[in-house]
């Protein structure tokens, strides 16, 4: 099962909203994954095997061997589900 973290500059309000949007997302794509959200800071030591956040956020974790997924609508579930979906299989 893959593990999804979901990333914000502050790991407060804004990836709990984004967290249950992953995880409708998710249950839309007939997936299943291990969800959870962290800030900024605390994503740079966390291991999962997606990144998934703002992109403005979300690409300072990317060192070449962590896989982003960055979204412009941290609302949209079918943004989510098209970004996702390839990562998933």
């Amino acid at each position: 099962m893959k593990n999804i973290m979901v990333v914000c500059g502050n790991g407060l309000g804004s990836s709990f909203i984004m967290e249950i949007n992953v995880k409708k997302a998710l249950d839309e794509l007939g997936q299943t994954a291990e969800v959870d959200h962290t800030d900024l800071a605390s994503a740079r030591t966390v291991k999962a095997d997606i990144y998934i956040g703002a992109a403005d956020i979300v690409e300072q974790l990317d060192d070449g061997s962590r896989t982003i997924v960055t979204l412009e609508n941290m609302m949209s579930i079918p943004e989510i589900k098209s970004k996702l979906e390839p990562h998933l299989s």
